[in-house]
């Protein structure tokens, strides 16, 4: 994360770059927090496999290679080499940590998921979006509007002491939308996250996914940074 934070924020800085990434270690694949098929039926087993074992493991494993390659270039004093590394280190690094959270935000009916939030996040809802409801239609509208692939988010600005709905692109961490933004619940609006159960259909996909939302862990997380 600091790597990708000197790069969103400083991409111009070799030397910041340079410092950050040799503090870093390789990536490895979390495990799922429940089956592949718990999510049934709104999204399919199949997805989540595909999903979880082939493109995020890609990002993961794209993630290593660059580093290491990064590493190499900074022992060998390739300024060039070093920053045109930072486009892949960004790329996948940026689709690791978001399908990592991802998989934490998500969760089986049977086990609390779709549970509208309650205590702090409920009333910061209440208060910055009018309504729970108020907040998952400007979800759906702004993640079926997001061109081509990424990811819309509900985002709590440290600064500001507020909530705040945001989109990034492509595997973009939220990061790259500003330092003070902590992600509490991010929705994949890649097409491989849904396409083969929901065709064209984002938007469907997208007024389903509600039923499966861990808002038990965005709550946590924001108690724990609003502090």
């Amino acid at each position: 994360m600091a790597l990708l934070r000197s790069i969103a924020i400083s991409s111009n800085k070799t030397i910041t770059l340079a410092r950050s990434a040799r503090s870093l270690t390789t990536a490895t694949l979390p495990p799922l927090p429940y089956s592949y098929d718990a999510l049934e039926p709104v999204i399919s087993g199949e997805i989540m496999m595909l999903h979880h074992q082939k493109h995020h493991q890609t990002y993961v494993t794209n993630y290593n290679s660059a580093l290491e390659l990064l590493h190499t270039a900074m022992d060998k004093g390739d300024v060039s080499a070093v920053v045109g590394l930072q486009s892949a280190v960004k790329f996948n690094g940026g689709g690791h940590i978001n399908h990592s959270i991802f998989w934490k935000n998500l969760r089986p009916v049977n086990a609390g998921g779709g549970e509208p939030p309650h205590k702090k996040l409920g009333w910061q809802i209440d208060t910055d979006f009018g309504s729970f409801n108020a907040l998952i239609s400007k979800m759906n509208a702004e993640g079926a509007a997001l061109q081509g692939s990424g990811w819309v988010w509900l985002a709590f600005d440290k600064e500001l002491k507020r909530l705040k709905v945001e989109t990034t692109a492509n595997q973009d961490p939220l990061v790259t939308k500003g330092a003070t933004l902590v992600p509490l619940l991010g929705i994949d609006v890649w097409e491989h996250a849904y396409y083969l159960q929901y065709k064209n259909v984002k938007l469907e996909y997208l007024k389903n996914i509600w039923k499966i939302i861990n808002w038990e862990y965005a709550g946590e997380v924001y108690e724990k940074e609003a502090q």
